[in-house]
């Protein structure tokens, strides 16, 4: 019988070594044949299942893993609790997982039923047995000797429940766990997941898929603990709740200290009180001296000690900084990290694997995509409508990498809907808000769901002012938040510039490559663009990070790449979903993106776009008389218009002209004091195909669209085509579907931009 006492941690903060799990009826290997498999899953053991602390902001040594063989059962949602299970689940992979050893869906008709026994630690006088879980997908109810000890409604938050009073005196415990899961048949926030998979939508997810563990504690012990940054007045601010701390009459403190390694920084008391007593606890402040930072290039980590005087003491961990938008020193809003401008770079991450969907098989597995990030050189994840387990969020702050953390998304179509979003939104910011990594809250995406936006981006803003919030990443900003967010694939784009807020690219990207033998499907895969080569796909990354550098010098202040990995039927990952094959190399992905740190080309105005101003164009929707593009054609007939041209609803490009049919032709004039340029580029933005000419010359045959301004370098002609004095420049674009666009101008980039084509 293992007995769980208490102690203080001899560092600032070691995370406890994993104590052996309760014995197992069968140490079998628990899989089925996965359809694709990481290299991690042979490492997956029932007796050594996710074995790690699952804790890290919030550590006590003494702890046993409940993960491991459970039976389980799928029943109709009218059947009682089952007298026989179907078989064994290892847990905490999702049943509908190959390697739960299970592999089966769950219909929103159906209960998923978990049942384990396990013998109950001996616990020191006036001791508490705590019941953690990770996280349980949707519905669960938790019984333990027959006797319910509590419910809960969210699939990405965690719960604890006090089982001491079901237990019995001595001999095994019954732990029983019913889950309902409606999926997409229901309101609640599911994320990416659905019944039928397919295009953009994956593998439904249903039970428990992350840690369970029990916990012994006095009567009096802290329950959740944050520190809140403040690098201006080099201080830190320690949050506590502390369950029972109203229940005596002797007051109870808190004594914090802060350790760099083993050597204590400062130390401070503080009294505290339970969330029995209503409002927000007072916080502990304590000055930190010549304060160290945490950024991705240093991310360091103070030690967090806490004690209270009635026993209790847990280790944590805070990193200094501050996220905010200001004005860099042209007067643009850029995010600034530690008061420093900082572009934000990074690729959009699922967090879904193969073989465990949900859950990553390991915690090597779950840390090597934050490493691969790191040695592409991005200094960002977006992690997207999806919240990880505490580890993951551990690494992050470790290994320094910049985290926006999306609000799983829902229909949200329904009064009970829009109540359960509001309960899972509170759940989730103040679940993760003691993970310095995390700089930004994403509450929604594309218009999933959405409602209500100005609400809840003002409570998110209010409840942890030390984060930004983007209201909306793409299409249905409301102009709320911090930032301003679009999407272009493959893009890239840039919004226009606001006086209050920054503009960023939420996705882009998501160029497309299966690679034979690591696919989810072997036909039918899909990429926003799709390449049947890696050397092609390396091509289109460099355009795309080419037009990203000009982009940021005209304002443009973080950006997320479409994606980490494929994913199922995407194939867009800069690996393969079994994270097998590389398909951008670390070190050359490590020099493309180092530039994009630095400020953007300088560029001069040559003739100006309709961003800049207002230009006169003559057009036509007919299809014009043979030499048209000549500097000496008589356009008079033609339609008088100012660019750009398009429809109104372009979030990039200022439209002043309408322009609906399938094709448009447009020339303007301007006028060259001189046609000596040092590297003359087009700036031009076109949906669909575009053909340029200047001075008669063609100078561009553009593909596909453009959702922003893109530059292309002048060739050899098309330099030697610019005059002194008057100059023409004639376009003729087509549309095709969607969305359509025209404007044009002309720069000259006066530094040593790495030359490229499109």
């Amino acid at each position: 019988m293992l007995a769980l006492g208490l102690a203080v941690m001899p560092t600032a903060f070691a995370e406890p070594q994993a104590p052996p799990q309760p014995a197992s009826p069968t140490t079998t290997q628990a899989s089925t044949q996965a359809r694709l498999k990481t290299r991690w899953a042979a490492d997956v053991r029932p007796d050594r299942a996710l074995p790690e602390y699952p804790r890290p902001q919030l550590v006590r040594p003494a702890w046993v893993n409940l993960n491991g063989q459970w039976d389980y059962a799928i029943a109709p949602k009218a059947n009682a609790t089952p007298s026989a299970y179907d078989g064994r689940i290892l847990v905490p992979y999702p049943v509908e997982s190959a390697l739960s050893g299970v592999a089966k869906p769950v219909s929103p008709d159906q209960h998923l039923w978990y049942r384990r026994r396990f013998t109950a630690p001996r616990l020191a006088d006036g001791h508490r047995l705590l019941l953690h879980f990770g996280a349980v997908d949707w519905e669960t109810s938790v019984s333990v000797n027959g006797k319910v000890v509590g419910e809960h409604r969210g699939g990405f938050d965690p719960f604890t429940l006090d089982i001491t009073d079901a237990l019995r005196p001595q001999g095994e415990q019954e732990l029983v766990v019913r889950v309902w899961d409606p999926t997409d048949k229901g309101p609640q926030p599911r994320g990416k997941q659905v019944l039928a998979p397919k295009s953009i939508w994956y593998t439904a997810v249903t039970g428990i898929w992350q840690t369970v563990w029990l916990e012994a504690v006095p009567r009096t012990h802290i329950s959740a603990l944050r520190v809140d940054p403040d690098i201006d007045a080099s201080r830190m601010r320690v949050f506590l709740d502390v369950e029972g701390a109203n229940a005596g009459a002797t007051p109870v403190t808190a004594h914090v200290t802060i350790l760099d390694g083993t050597r204590t920084v400062t130390e401070a008391r503080g009294p505290v009180s339970g969330s029995a007593a209503g409002g927000a606890p007072a916080p502990i402040e304590l000055s930190i001296p010549s304060p160290k930072l945490w950024s991705p290039r240093t991310p360091f980590l103070y030690g967090v000690r806490v004690t209270l005087s009635t026993g209790d003491a847990v280790e944590s961990y805070a990193g200094l900084r501050k996220i905010a938008v200001r004005k860099d020193a042209a007067g643009v809003n850029r995010l600034f990290l530690n008061n420093e401008p900082l572009f934000q770079l990074g690729p959009l991450d699922q967090g879904w694997w193969p073989d465990g969907l949900y859950t990553a098989p390991t915690d090597e597995a779950l840390r090597f995509d934050i490493e691969a990030t790191k040695r592409w050189g991005f200094n960002m994840i977006r992690k997207h409508v999806k919240v990880e387990p505490a580890r993951w969020y551990y690494h992050c702050d470790r290994l320094g990498m910049l985290v926006w953390q999306d609000m799983p998304s829902a229909d949200n179509t329904t009064p009970e809907g829009k109540e359960q979003f509001t309960k899972e939104l509170a759940a989730l910011v103040r679940h993760l808000r003691p993970y310095p990594s995390i700089v930004m809250w994403v509450p929604f995406n594309e218009g999933w769901g959405q409602h209500d936006t100005e609400r809840h981006t003002a409570w998110v803003q209010k409840e942890d002012p030390t984060r930004l919030v983007n209201n909306a990443s793409g299409w249905t900003d409301k102009n709320v938040g911090h930032v301003m967010d679009i999407h272009a694939y493959p893009g890239p784009a840039k919004p226009g510039l606001e006086a209050a807020r920054a503009s960023v690219l939420g996705e882009f990207g998501g160029l497309g490559l299966p690679v034979e033998g690591h696919t989810w499907l072997d036909r039918g895969n899909w990429g926003y663009r799709s390449f049947t080569t890696n050397d092609a796909l390396l091509d289109a990354y460099r355009k795309l990070l080419y037009q990203l550098r000009f982009q940021i010098g005209e304002g443009l202040a973080a950006a997320v790449y479409t994606q980490t990995t494929d994913v199922e039927i995407e194939v867009n990952g800069l690996m393969t979903y079994d994270r097998d094959v590389i398909k951008l190399p670390f070190d050359v992905a490590a020099m493309l993106h180092a530039p994009l740190y630095g400020a953007g080309p300088r560029t001069k105005t040559v003739v100006s776009s309709a961003d800049e101003g207002t230009q006169a164009w003559r057009y036509t929707t007919s299809a014009p008389a043979d030499g048209w593009t000549a500097p000496g054609f008589d356009a008079s007939g033609w339609t008088e218009g100012a660019g750009a041209f398009g429809k109104t609803d372009n979030a990039s490009v200022p439209v002043r002209t309408p322009w609906t049919t399938s094709d448009l032709w447009a020339r303007r004039t301007f006028e060259l004091s001189s046609s000596s340029l040092t590297n003359p580029h087009l700036r031009i933005a076109h949906d669909d195909d575009a053909e340029v000419w200047l001075n008669g010359e063609k100078i561009a045959t553009l593909s596909g669209w453009t959702g922003s301004y893109f530059y292309v370098p002048l060739d050899e002609a098309g330099v030697r085509a610019l005059r002194q004095g008057t100059n023409t420049l004639a376009i003729h674009v087509k549309q095709d579907k969607g969305n359509q666009v025209l404007d044009a101008g002309l720069v000259d980039v006066l530094d040593a931009a790495p030359r490229a084509g499109r």
